[in-house]
């Protein structure tokens, strides 16, 4: 009676947590949406953005083209804690900090060299189907920016 109360408690943990991190909005792959975003000139644009759940960090890797229209890459491993933490790559960031907001939204900072790049908040629209970037900062020669990139989940 035992064995069978115990299998069957492990069996209903298993399953109810994986369905909790399998309805985690924000573990997606997304592509950009041209025509809903309004890029600003001249930063290049991430194409394709992919999150997934690494052990108790999280994994965002960035596919797109640089400012030049040549291919970037990058990957970011860390926790959302408003930390930063390294990126590895071609991004024209070397590091950014995550903070969660709630469920749907999460702020970030992007740094180049210890200097903040940009800043901005990360939506998730409530079904799941898209995410909403919204930054703003200083191009490398001082010039102010702001930009909106719509992603539609793959």
């Amino acid at each position: 009676m035992k064995t069978k109360t115990i299998r069957l408690t492990l069996a209903v943990s298993f399953l109810t947590g994986t369905a909790c991190f399998a309805a985690n909005p924000q573990m997606v792959s997304l592509i950009l949406d041209d025509a809903k975003s309004n890029l600003s000139p001249g930063m290049g644009k991430s194409t394709t953005v992919i999150y997934t759940q690494k052990s108790d960090k999280i994994q965002v890797a960035v596919d797109g083209v640089d400012k030049n229209g040549k291919p970037a890459h990058g990957v970011w491993v860390g926790k959302w804690d408003g930390k930063a933490y390294k990126a590895k790559g071609n991004l024209p960031w070397d590091s950014a900090a995550y903070r969660v907001v709630n469920d749907y939204s999460n702020k970030i900072t992007t740094m180049k060299n210890g200097k903040v790049a940009w800043t901005g908040t990360i939506t998730v629209s409530k079904d799941g189907k898209s995410r909403t970037v919204t930054i703003q900062g200083s191009d490398t020669s001082g010039k102010k920016f702001t930009s909106k990139a719509v992603y539609d989940k793959a």
